[in-house]
């Protein structure tokens, strides 16, 4: 097999960067919690986009303290944020594992999936105030929002310290609606979001 040799001029021959793929993460806005009810997303407010410049957003939830032992959340909106509660259906999964290494399971979680509901979407527990040191980390992936034919998937995979245990917990669902997603909130099921960020980023297609 030949060996091929490249001198210094290789990249400065370069004419042209328009062949070079322009994919990959843009960072839209970050969102940090101090005791707050909850964190919106809404498209054109405090330079949030969400709308159809990306086909894909991602939502990454950092060190997400509760104040109360509750549920970390989200839930969506096709009037700009003036209230939150798209029809979801949603399947989720939950793995957990002891610091005493002994208990651990994989399960359908029958109790963190909606069908056709409006309730807000679990996307992972956290143990707040008895645990000053826990706290959930994840991602949420939302496809294509702007859509006004299609239902609008969504996928999130996360884990939470609860307590002395580490909880997986696997969301895959969609907002059953044609319209417009051009707001997201996150809040905690009981209690504020103590602490912790939201960074939101568009996904190029290409």
């Amino acid at each position: 097999m030949a060996l091929v040799k490249y001198n210094d001029n290789s990249i400065s021959a370069i004419s042209s960067a328009g062949q070079l793929a322009t994919g990959g993460l843009v960072p839209i806005k970050t969102l940090t919690a101090s005791n707050s009810a909850s964190l919106s997303f809404v498209d054109g407010s405090n330079d949030v986009v969400l709308d159809s410049t990306y086909p894909i957003y991602r939502f990454e939830f950092i060190n997400v303290h509760g104040s109360a032992n509750a549920n970390f959340e989200f839930q969506g909106s096709t009037n700009g944020g003036s209230s939150y509660g798209v029809t979801v259906t949603s399947s989720m999964f939950q793995v957990w594992h002891n610091e005493a290494g002994n208990d651990a399971s994989l399960t359908y979680f029958t109790t963190g999936d909606l069908a056709q509901s409006t309730s807000f979407q679990r996307l992972c527990k956290v143990t707040g105030s008895s645990n000053a040191d826990d706290s959930g980390s994840g991602i949420l992936t939302l496809f294509n929002p702007s859509s006004t034919t299609f239902v609008k998937h969504f996928i999130s995979n996360a884990n939470g310290s609860n307590s002395t245990y580490s909880q997986r917990e696997d969301v895959g669902g969609y907002f059953n609606s044609s319209s417009v997603i051009n707001a997201i909130r996150f809040q905690m099921s009981s209690g504020n979001i103590d602490s912790g960020s939201i960074k939101l980023y568009g996904i190029k297609d290409s």
